[in-house]
């Protein structure tokens, strides 16, 4: 790690202001010839340069972050200062509570907030278990008959109905999740298009999936507000259509906006943990064994294991693997002047794989966070979902669904992978890159 840049995260310790060390032009421009992924040229420019680095991709200056205490700097002590200008999913959520800024999203954040803590979280508990209990179910099922299932559509399908339930009060029924399943095409095409395309560009490239989402959105508030609350009662839609009763902001677009919002971070990025847990098992057997015998079942001893197993897997691959920020004023960061109009990439992906936080990164080791000092304690050192204010306000309903979900299937089924993906995608998400077809071995008795 870079010393320097870790002292100077420190408020009261005096360093001198320097520029950001930069890498050279000549690593930009290979990568460019190269034609590799973002994260390719991040890991070059982190391991080269430090904690704190300097490159170009075009006439604005970037700084890579991945130095733990200059990551709470930016994301957690100076929010105001290093910005959000724009998310990079806006097209599909609008003005939801992700992509919003300023006042708006003060306002956004605090109606939502107490929803995903204490009392509001207690309230999905049952929907997240009848969920669960479905799938557990339909995995029973394709046990019996030997039927190949793609494992991360099976896990799509579970956080679409766990949130569903919780956002409306009603089970996922077949013809919703057709047309949701947009949301994930519409999620997949947003990083592939131009950096520079206009709004009504963008729009005509996934226009049709869009106006199917408007649709299931405008039915779905339309129920709120006129029919019958559903077998669960009342959801999180219920309280963003009796706020636009006391608060004009709230908008039906403003409503539709944060639907769209919780639904997509609501399961993409449950599903996707998920899978990758499932893929992680699958090389390391081991682990699963280990979570089992921890405890028995609906013990606190191996609801802790479970969720070990969660927390490596959002380790090596985070909710989030990159972040922006924009430096609206001239600051000082880990010893370094950072301009006004600097963009900034945060990346919890780089930072989880640092070898001086974590020894051998690469493996799959869920005892880091079962055992004492088996992880760094800094919050910057580990932050799946962000730190700060700007965390994503849905960590323990995924970290509360992922646990349930796994509770019911690990102890009664065992996959086996048929083939698995070879490359990754870096996207909004970091996903795997193809189908994982597998078949399930009978349930224990």
């Amino acid at each position: 790690m870079d010393t320097q840049a870790g002292l100077g995260s420190h408020p009261d310790v005096p360093v001198a202001r320097r520029p950001v060390p930069e890498a050279e032009p000549g690593l930009v421009q290979r990568w460019r010839a190269e034609g590799g992924e973002l994260v390719d040229l991040l890991t070059q420019v982190r391991e080269r340069v430090g904690g704190v680095a300097a490159f170009r991709l075009g006439p604005t200056p970037t700084v890579l972050v991945t130095d733990p205490q200059a990551v709470q700097h930016v994301l957690a002590r100076h929010p105001d200062q290093y910005v959000k200008r724009s998310h990079r999913a806006r097209l599909l959520i609008g003005d939801g509570v992700l992509a919003a800024t300023g006042e708006a999203w003060k306002r956004q954040r605090r109606l939502l907030q107490s929803q995903f803590t204490g009392t509001g979280m207690r309230r999905y508990d049952q929907r997240i278990t009848e969920a669960a209990r479905l799938t557990a179910e339909r995995w029973a099922g394709y046990a019996r008959t030997g039927r190949t299932i793609d494992v991360g559509q099976e896990m799509y399908r579970f956080a679409l109905d766990a949130i569903w339930r919780s956002l409306t009060g009603h089970p996922l029924d077949d013809d919703t999740e057709r047309e949701l399943a947009a949301v994930q095409a519409v999620a997949a095409v947003l990083p592939t298009l131009p950096a520079g395309a206009d709004a009504a560009d963008a729009r005509d490239a996934v226009g049709d999936d869009l106006a199917r989402i408007d649709a299931v959105a405008r039915r779905a508030v339309e129920a709120a507000r006129s029919g019958p609350p559903g077998p669960d009662g009342p959801g999180l839609l219920h309280v963003l259509t009796d706020a636009a009763t006391e608060r004009p902001e709230y908008t039906d677009r403003l409503i539709r906006d944060e639907l769209v919002t919780l639904l997509a971070a609501g399961h993409e990025t449950t599903a996707t943990t998920l899978t990758w847990l499932h893929l992680l098992l699958d090389r390391h057997p081991a682990a699963r064994e280990e979570a089992l015998a921890a405890g028995e079942e609906g013990s606190a001893q191996r609801r802790q294991a479970i969720q070990a197993l969660i927390h490596e897997t959002l380790r090596l691959y985070p909710s989030a693997w990159i972040l922006t920020r924009h430096a609206a004023e001239d600051d000082t960061l880990a010893g370094y002047a950072v301009e006004a109009g600097t963009d900034l990439l945060i990346c919890p992906y780089l930072t989880h794989r640092d070898p001086e936080l974590w020894p051998d990164p690469e493996h799959f080791d869920p005892r880091r966070f079962t055992t004492p000092n088996g992880r760094p304690t800094h919050p910057g050192a580990y932050y799946p979902f962000g730190i700060g204010p700007r965390a994503c306000l849905g960590l323990q309903f995924a970290l509360r669904e992922s646990t349930v979900l796994l509770e019911h299937l690990l102890p009664a089924h065992t996959l086996t992978l048929a083939s698995t993906p070879t490359k990754t995608q870096y996207g909004i998400s970091v996903r795997p890159d193809g189908p994982i077809p597998a078949t399930l071995a009978p349930p224990r008795t």
